[in-house]
């Protein structure tokens, strides 16, 4: 990769970063097994109800093409459209809305990521934030932001922990290797290893990255 930006939305990550750059880690969710993406098995599955957009990811976006919707309040989202016969997963859950993402092709595979790759450029140049960075978590209401993972439990709107992405399943790698190329771009993000923090050996962790979760 060159020095070329990871992403086009410069503004929109400044604070992510920011956070990021200080966040505590929780160490033990990383280490509950979590399968790899596979979109012919998952469907994009997460992609099921569009994502909402930061202004200046819907404006970079509406520049090249239509499928950005503005709701009741004021939010900003890319628009769906009803599944196909037969674009669902096998194990799509039962409260998810029967709808995709209208910038999913036939293969599910997102078209911002296509075009990013067509570029030449990070996959997830064009890709808005909340779709890379899903199933990571950045909490922010305690003093000190943590990057986690949500358990069932703490799976309040019945959403991530649903997803193929994002539930567990006995025999997976841990999370902290499955979700590799999402640390690594929060990473670069920020100017800090979070892949290297939760992979290496004892030692190796910053002060900066010291868990404060129980």
């Amino acid at each position: 990769m060159s020095s070329e930006p990871v992403t086009i939305f410069r503004e929109t990550i400044k604070g992510l970063a920011l956070a990021l750059a200080e966040a505590a880690v929780d160490h033990h969710a990383f280490e509950k097994p979590l399968p790899v993406c596979e979109l012919a098995r998952c469907r994009a599955t997460c992609c099921h109800d569009g994502v909402i957009l930061s202004p200046e990811e819907a404006e970079v976006l509406s520049q090249d093409c239509e499928g950005i919707i503005e709701l009741e309040d004021g939010r900003l989202k890319t628009e769906t459209v009803a599944a196909p016969l037969g674009h669902l997963a096998n194990d799509f859950p039962a409260h998810f809305p029967k709808t995709r993402c209208v910038f999913l092709d036939e293969k599910h595979r997102c078209l911002w990521q296509i075009r990013g790759v067509q570029e030449g450029r990070h996959p997830w140049f064009y890709k808005p934030t909340s779709c890379w960075m899903h199933p990571l978590i950045l909490k922010t209401e305690a003093d000190r932001p943590l990057l986690t993972l949500l358990s069932r439990s703490e799976d309040k709107v019945g959403f991530a922990t649903f997803t193929q992405c994002g539930r567990s399943k006995t025999g997976a790698p841990p999370a902290r290797e499955s979700l590799k190329m999402e640390l690594e771009m929060i990473g670069r993000i920020s100017g800090r290893n979070f892949y290297g923090e939760l992979n290496g050996p004892p030692g190796f962790l910053s002060e900066a990255s010291d868990i404060t979760s129980g």
